[in-house]
């Protein structure tokens, strides 16, 4: 397994790999990125990741370099030369390199950067125990800007959080704004069952509108399980029957401790259960889906 590097289209060695100090990516965490799963040595989702990477960018108003079309041959590229069983894909957009200062009118060239890492899964006892979180009072990097739904670069707020998360022994923050609603895990989406109806924040509120989020709710369409989109407060969160997270990396893990108490029984609940089942079947069929068409040369 390895870890590979690919840099403005060009394959380089970890150790290798060079950012401008005058990037504003680094400078200013002026970028945006996406994170996506292997499943079979396939990205999943590949198409709708760049498709939430291009808008992300045009939110924060930065061009992408080269279309989406070629971002995506370059990951195809940089996971054949990883030959990884399953990687876990970084991909990332700078405004680029220019003059020291906030104002980002002038000529400048996005960098892009792809990285390729082999995946690391929630382990099976997770899944089967549930994960401990803790809250995190704060208010988002872009909360109340144009970007507020962007996957942007500067991810101190997240950082800061699963520090905490790590001191108290936790897996996960769930991220609590100003109102006293839990929007969000610091890398994850929030779900909460509440009188046997699953209800997870609107992207209203201004959260990252995730690609497995969006899974899970069609799972629940399909499956007969009632859903709200609507805010969840942080009583509500404590007095639920159950809560899970959801990401690409990590599927939808069940919550069974918020802040030291227990949530629910303190054991995976029925719903959880229902829709990681009913999750792992829509994967198997997408996949299978992506092999027919790679097959039939429609790719």
């Amino acid at each position: 397994m390895s870890i590979v590097v690919s840099i403005d289209g060009e394959l380089v060695a970890p150790e290798a790999a060079r950012v401008s100090v005058f990037d504003r990516g680094f400078l200013y965490g002026d970028s945006v990125f996406e994170t996506i799963r292997t499943y079979e040595g396939e990205p999943f989702m590949l198409g709708a990741h760049l498709d939430r990477l291009e808008k992300s960018a045009a939110s924060v108003f930065i061009d992408l370099p080269v279309p989406t079309a070629q971002i995506g041959d370059e990951i195809r590229a940089s996971l054949r030369a990883a030959s990884n069983d399953e990687s876990r894909i970084r991909v990332t957009v700078t405004r680029g390199s220019g003059p020291l200062g906030l104002d980002s009118d002038f000529e400048v060239r996005p960098l892009r950067v792809i990285m390729v890492s082999p995946l690391v899964s929630p382990s099976a006892e997770a899944h089967a125990n549930g994960i401990a979180v803790v809250t995190y009072r704060t208010q988002r990097v872009a909360e109340a800007t144009d970007a507020m739904a962007a996957k942007v670069g500067n991810y101190l707020v997240a950082v800061l959080a699963m520090r905490v998360a790590r001191e108290h022994g936790a897996e996960e923050a769930l991220v609590v704004d100003g109102h006293g609603h839990v929007v969000e895990g610091a890398t994850s989406n929030v779900f909460a069952v509440s009188k046997g109806r699953l209800i997870t924040p609107s992207e209203e509120a201004g959260i990252l509108p995730g690609i497995t989020r969006q899974l899970v709710l069609d799972v629940a369409r399909e499956k007969g399980v009632p859903f709200e989109l609507q805010p969840i407060a942080l009583s509500e969160a404590f007095s639920a029957e159950e809560l899970m997270i959801s990401s690409s990396t990590r599927e939808l893990l069940p919550v069974t401790e918020i802040d030291g108490r227990a949530v629910g029984s303190g054991s995976p609940g029925p719903v959880a259960r229902t829709l990681y089942a009913g999750f792992r079947e829509k994967v198997s069929k997408i996949m299978s889906l992506a092999r027919d068409e790679a097959s039939s040369g429609r790719r």
